[in-house]
Formats: structure tokens, C-alpha cells, sequence
């Protein structure tokens, strides 16, 4: 790893694995909530993290914690917003709050869940059953977008100005055009959940209910098939540089590369941070650098570059329970760690 991160740890490598704390969680935060984590997302030095009971936290280095009563229930989705994020509940509520701890309601959909939420500069979108709604800055009632199914995923282009939705039998790309939005179907037969853009826009991946991923080279509408998971694929992440979509659901980070113009076509991932035969749950990717954090099903932590298959770098020790979000603030100074059954790591990865 180019960065403060390898050379800050790689003296730690030989702690890993004991019954004893790795140096990061020895000076970090450990705390154990019994609350299912959630979600957790990068707020420029802060990490937003939501929780099965409906609340927010944000954590910020030198400061303590701060907790915000948000959702009368579980938080279904969230993302990072201008200041704050945007959350989704079973509640039916769909929600901004910002980092002092202020809540606005942007639209309550009665007895129907908030299941997915997206925001850019323009638009703010969430999604209730076969519907997105979205939003823009000069009108405060959303635009209905209807699909065929249930939608299990949306998101934004870099650019802000597509929307993608993932549903059953494919996806949809909307597209703003005047003042009416327009739609473009990509197909391939199962239940499609998570959706991401890559990072230059061309093209489209989503997590299937299969183990399996599917994509679209969005100009020709080109399949892309990656499949062979032993796993459902619960967490994916772009690492910069290539770039590569880094995913869960082996029993290691499975690394595609996106670069040229056929992507991962007739090519195969790079795979790194095996764990002792452990299933990977959730990953994240070190911004800046070609690495990334694995976290697996045991509980434990590891860092590793993509360009180096059997280095990894202890973060975390097992706790026996799977690790479900991680982040790391905006210049690279912390990660928070969390898990299903609510332990909570918050700690500097520089000294």
C-alpha cells in the first residue's frame, strides 16, 4: 500500500490471528451496543451509522459520539447527503438529518417501508414498493417513476443526472431530458437488489438475489455475468485506480476490474484477504489507494492492496459476529467497524 495505512500497521502483521486486541482496537473506541448495525457511510471526516432500532450516530474524530432518535423502527437504507444523509425506514418515513442532529421529513408513505434511498448535487430519490420518487431543488413534491416490480436498489451516476433501479428482470436507467424523465430498460432474467454505477458511468452492476452479480455495458446494453459466489454478495464497493468493484460473498474480497472499454469481460477478479476459509460480508475500499477492508463473517477485520494477494493487515479481531458496515472518514484518519450484534469499533488508522 502507497499510504500512512501500510505503513502505520504492517508491524502488526504478526498479530493476527490471537485472542488478544489488535493495536487499533486497543487505542479506539470499542463499544457494545446489542443493536443490529446497519449501514454505515462517509460524511467528510465523519461517519454516519445506522441501527436496527431506528436511531443514527455520528462519529467524529477527537469529539464524542452523538445520537439522533430518527426512524420508530428499523433503518432500511441510507446514504450520505450535503451535510448529513438521507435515511429510509420501515417506519414509512423518509428522512434528512443533518450532523447536529437536526431531522426533516421529506415524505411519509402511511404504512409502506422507505427500502432504498439514493441522493447527487440535483436529486434526492427513495423508493416504496414499485415506486421511486424523486426529488430536485425547486419543487418540493417528488416525480412518481413506476416499475414492474418491487425495487430492490437505486443510484446515481457520478454526475448526478441518471438514476439507476434495480427490480426483477433487470434494471431501468431514468434520464432527465426537458422537463420529463425518461427510461431505458437493461434485462436479464432474476431479482436484482443493490445497483451501482462504475465510477466513469458506463457501466451498470447490481447484486442479484442469487449468488451471483450482473452487469451492463449501459452503451449497448452488453451482459456482463459474474457469477461462482459460494454466497449472496451483501456489500460491494468501487477501489480506486483501475477501477475495481470489490465484493463480499467468498471467502475473499473478489476484486473486478472495470478499466478499458469491456470491463471484466473474459477476465477474471483479483482476489485478496483470505481468513482462514471465512466468508467476506461486508467491504469497503481505502479512498485513494488500490485497498481495501474486508470484514467477515467471524467478526474480524482485515486490510490488503488489490495488488498483492497474500498481504493483509490486521484491523480487527474475530467476535463471532458477522461484521455488516464499515467506513473510513474522508482523509483516511479513521475507520468505524460494526457487526450484527452491535459491537462498535471507532479508531485512528494513523498513529
Amino acid at each position: 500500500m502507497q499510504s500512512t495505512l501500510s505503513l502505520d500497521l504492517h508491524s502488526q502483521m504478526s498479530a493476527f490471528p490471537t485472542a488478544q486486541r489488535t493495536e487499533l482496537e486497543k487505542r479506539g473506541l470499542n463499544i457494545q451496543t446489542d443493536i443490529p448495525v446497519v449501514d454505515a457511510v462517509t460524511i467528510t471526516e465523519s461517519v454516519a451509522v445506522s441501527f436496527g432500532d431506528g436511531t443514527v450516530r455520528f462519529f467524529r474524530p477527537g469529539l464524542a459520539y452523538t445520537t439522533v432518535e430518527a426512524h420508530k423502527g428499523v433503518i432500511l437504507s441510507m446514504v450520505a447527503d450535503t451535510g448529513g444523509v438521507l435515511t429510509g425506514g420501515d417506519d414509512g418515513r423518509f428522512l434528512r438529518i443533518t450532523q447536529d442532529g437536526a431531522t426533516e421529513e421529506i415524505y411519509k408513505f402511511d404504512s409502506k417501508w422507505v427500502d432504498c434511498v439514493a441522493s447527487s448535487k440535483n436529486y434526492s430519490a427513495c423508493s416504496s414498493g414499485n415506486s421511486a420518487y424523486v426529488w430536485d431543488e425547486l419543487h418540493s413534491r417528488p416525480t412518481r417513476l413506476e416499475h414492474p416490480s418491487t425495487i430492490g436498489g437505486l443510484a446515481f451516476d457520478a454526475k448526478g443526472r441518471r438514476l439507476a433501479v434495480a427490480h426483477y428482470g433487470g434494471a431501468t436507467i431514468w434520464e432527465k431530458h426537458k422537463n420529463r424523465w425518461k427510461s431505458s430498460r437493461l434485462v436479464w432474467n432474476g431479482s436484482h437488489n443493490h445497483i451501482t454505477f462504475s465510477p466513469d458511468g458506463k457501466f451498470i452492476v447490481t447484486a442479484m438475489q442469487e449468488n451471483a452479480l450482473h452487469g451492463w455495458r449501459v452503451r449497448d446494453k452488453a451482459n456482463l455475468a459474474m457469477s461462482g459466489y459460494p454466497a449472496k454478495i451483501k456489500s460491494f464497493d468501487w477501489v480506486e485506480g483501475t477501477p475495481f468493484l470489490v465484493t463480499s460473498g467468498a471467502h475473499e474480497a473478489v476484486c473486478w476490474p472495470f478499466d478499458g472499454k469491456f470491463g471484466p469481460m473474459e477476465r477474471k477478479p483479483v482476489c485478496v484477504a483470505s481468513n482462514n476459509n471465512e466468508l467476506v460480508t461486508c467491504v469497503t475500499a481505502l479512498p485513494g489507494d488500490e485497498a481495501l477492508f474486508a470484514g467477515f463473517r467471524d467478526g474480524s477485520v482485515l486490510a490488503a492492496e488489490v495488488s498483492d494477494s497474500n498481504g493483509v493487515i490486521p484491523i480487527r479481531k474475530a467476535t463471532g459476529s458477522e461484521i455488516t458496515a464499515m467506513a473510513v472518514s474522508a482523509c483516511n484518519t479513521h475507520i468505524f467497524i460494526g457487526d450484527a450484534k452491535g459491537n462498535l469499533l471507532w479508531t485512528r488508522l494513523v498513529g
